[in-house]
């Protein structure tokens, strides 16, 4: 009878232990890898939505110089107006030249870092696409103490001893697993097609970057000329200041000696005034100037230094407007980054469709498993999968339609950039056009207005005239040398706004501006 007892229990606790391990190994055993959904893209591809750079010049009207002439702008928005500080991790003197400005806004201006740190992220969603197709190691080590209900797992075992009950509770027992899984993906298209859509916007975010640093070199550029301006029109008010008051001392010898009347002591006293108050509304805007200025080189926001290089004016390259698309086409980045996109939404189009298409892939594991590291004994699993969809619910037409509506956007936008770029660089022939005889005009016109002041002043002092005429002749030459300050700040502008919309705005400044 012992015998018997103990070939029941043997039978017993052998299949509940088969049981268990079965149950160890497949619930930590190797598994073939899901299925990968169509990368998901936004609608659009176009970077630097949250900031730009742009030029343009408008006919000036309303004012008091002496031409109708034009007024350069430059404008700054988002990222590209901010910048880190920069002087911990490159001192300055105090003085700052348009080469250092431009060095210090490629290196700390916020639309720079912000769109290296765009480039790392879709430098990690590549990585991550990338994974799914490489071999997938993982490991595991358990420990397992159970005590199990025969029952439960449905063994109802009924002893043949009369008088002998087989227990319905065994345990508790132990046993450990030392295991490593591998899973492969050998065919999958749309894992394949994910990857290449990731490469592409990676690409697509390292060309955006490099045009970024276009924008940087236009924004950081247009801004220093903008300062060089705002000093010479500070320098032309202040020659008409002193010369207001040259004449108001001389009208007021005059009415002290009699020959002259106290209202036009009031009129030169009237103009001096009006001097002093545009020196000081000019001197705010070069403060102001200098300030965005240092926000945008990483420069501590105060206007407490100077700007030692002067621009003066100086003809354009010789390059046609055809020359000038042709490199256009072949340089900017921006266009090359929108045809990344493009490429990129081709790629998802292609992983979206591939999500009915069946998929290979194989899986293992290896381990030792027992009761303890002495008395274990190796185990393994190799599997291979092939998936092939049957009904999803419609899901893979939906991703196609949404790929199809990416790539649709995304082709009209890189149509619609080599049209702006064209239209862009068209305008800035004209304006540079306009720059240089507007250059020219003020030039002679300054040259007249100079003239007919020291003919008018010879006609006051010798009382042929009162001092109207002499006012209305130093507003003159007043004005002539703003319209000359603004058409020489347009055509240097006209000129940076050229380099950059030929994709070269960095290597191309030293030779468009004639930098010393």
């Amino acid at each position: 009878m012992r015998r018997g007892i103990e070939a029941a229990a043997a039978v017993c606790l052998a299949a509940f232990g088969f049981i268990n391990i079965a149950f160890g190994q497949l619930g930590g055993g190797s598994s073939a890898p899901a299925a990968q959904p169509a990368i998901s893209i936004p609608i659009s591809g176009r970077s630097n939505q949250n900031g730009s750079v742009t030029t343009s010049q408008a006919p000036m009207t309303g004012t008091t110089t002496t031409v109708n002439t034009i007024t350069p702008t430059v404008q700054v928005q988002g990222p590209y107006s901010g910048s880190t500080p920069g002087v911990a991790a490159k001192p300055f003197s105090g003085r700052l030249g348009l080469r250092e400005a431009v060095d210090r806004g490629l290196a700390f201006n916020l639309g720079e870092i912000e769109m290296a740190q765009a480039v790392r992220q879709t430098e990690g969603q590549a990585r991550s696409a990338r994974s799914n197709l490489l071999p997938n190691v993982n490991g595991s080590l358990g420990e397992t103490v159970q005590q199990s209900d025969l029952k439960a797992f449905g063994l109802r075992l009924n002893s043949p001893i009369p008088g002998f009950n087989i227990p319905a509770v065994v345990g508790p027992f132990n046993y450990f697993d030392l295991r490593a899984r591998l899973t492969q993906t050998v065919v999958d298209i749309t894992a394949k097609s994910n990857y290449r859509a990731a490469e592409e916007i990676h690409r697509a975010g390292l060309l955006s970057a490099a045009d970024a640093r276009q924008l940087i070199v236009l924004g950081v550029g247009g801004a220093y000329l903008q300062v060089i301006a705002a000093k010479a029109r500070i320098d032309s008010v202040r020659v008409q200041l002193e010369t207001a008051r040259a004449l108001y001392q001389q009208t007021q010898e005059k009415r002290n000696a009699g020959v002259s009347a106290q209202l036009d002591v009031d009129r030169s006293e009237v103009e001096t005034l009006t001097q002093q108050q545009r020196l000081l509304s000019l001197q705010n805007d070069l403060a102001k100037q200098k300030i965005n200025l240092a926000r945008m080189t990483g420069l501590p926001p105060t206007d407490q230094y100077d700007v030692t290089d002067d621009i003066p004016y100086a003809s354009a390259p010789a390059l046609t407007v055809d020359d000038a698309l042709k490199e256009s086409f072949e340089n900017r980045s921006d266009l090359k980054a929108a045809g990344a996109q493009v490429r990129a939404g081709e790629r998802a189009l292609s992983a979206a469709r591939a999500e009915q298409l069946p998929s290979l892939s194989l899986s293992g594991d290896y381990g030792v498993i027992g009761l303890n590291p002495a008395q274990s004994h190796g185990t393994f699993t190799a599997a291979a999968s092939l998936r092939f969809p049957i009904w999803q619910g419609g899901r893979a037409g939906g991703d196609i339609e949404q790929a199809r509506a990416a790539l649709a956007q995304r082709q009209a936008e890189l149509q619609d950039l080599q049209n702006q770029i064209e239209a862009d660089l068209r305008k800035t022939y004209l304006d540079l056009e306009t720059a240089t005889s507007q250059v020219e005009v003020a030039r002679r016109n300054q040259q007249v207005a100079a003239e007919a002041l020291d003919l008018t002043r010879q006609r006051f002092e010798a009382g042929v005239t009162d001092n109207v005429e002499v006012i209305q002749s130093q507003e003159n030459v007043a004005g002539a040398q703003l319209d000359y300050i603004n058409s020489v700040f347009a055509h240097n502008l006209a000129k940076l706004t050229l380099a950059r919309s030929i994709g070269r705005a960095a290597e191309a400044l030293p030779d468009f501006l004639k930098l010393p």
